[in-house]
């Protein structure tokens, strides 16, 4: 991991940080586990920062010694398809790395945060919807798959993902 790491909750002001590291993580991230059918309809709805997210206090940024996104992640209550969420549940939310800052030990960084978050706030399980992709990290985190889901992201426009869930 890098020396000068500072991982923080994010602001609304980091929605263009947040912004570039989603367009550039799951563009070449994805690319070996979905067909380009899947990503061009799902990439510009999935690359993108969600301001609510943001602002909740429950999304965390890694930055570098130069202030730059290198990670992010976080969770909330609310699934993120929305509704009321269950106070022993909480959700991870949008976990990505930069592809250049991979194998540094900043997702799991961040997901350690997120975890020690959630608990301290009484989750007692999270629910994680993940990339095909992202799996074996997850698994490595302590989740297991619960099976496989399709997330609705639009009218007529779904991502395939793996839920996968683990205790605090």
């Amino acid at each position: 991991m890098a020396d000068a790491l500072t991982i923080r909750p994010t602001t609304a002001l980091d929605l263009a940080a947040v912004d570039a590291l989603l367009a550039a993580s799951y563009p070449t991230l994805l690319k070996r586990d979905y067909a380009p059918s899947v990503l061009v309809t799902a990439l510009p709805l999935i690359s993108r920062a969600n301001p609510a997210l943001l602002r909740s206090g429950t999304y965390f940024v890694a930055e570098g010694g130069e202030g730059q996104a290198l990670a992010a992640g976080g969770w909330t209550r609310g699934a993120p398809q929305g509704g009321v969420g269950i106070a022993e549940i909480g959700h991870v939310r949008h976990v990505a790395t930069h592809p250049a800052h991979l194998r540094k030990g900043l997702a799991q960084a961040i997901l350690t945060r997120v975890l020690a978050d959630a608990l301290s706030a009484g989750a007692e399980r999270m629910i994680c919807q993940s990339t095909k992709t992202a799996v074996p990290f997850y698994k490595a985190m302590g989740f297991r798959v619960r099976g496989e889901i399709v997330i609705a992201l639009r009218p007529g426009i779904t991502f395939p993902a793996v839920e996968m869930e683990r205790a605090l």
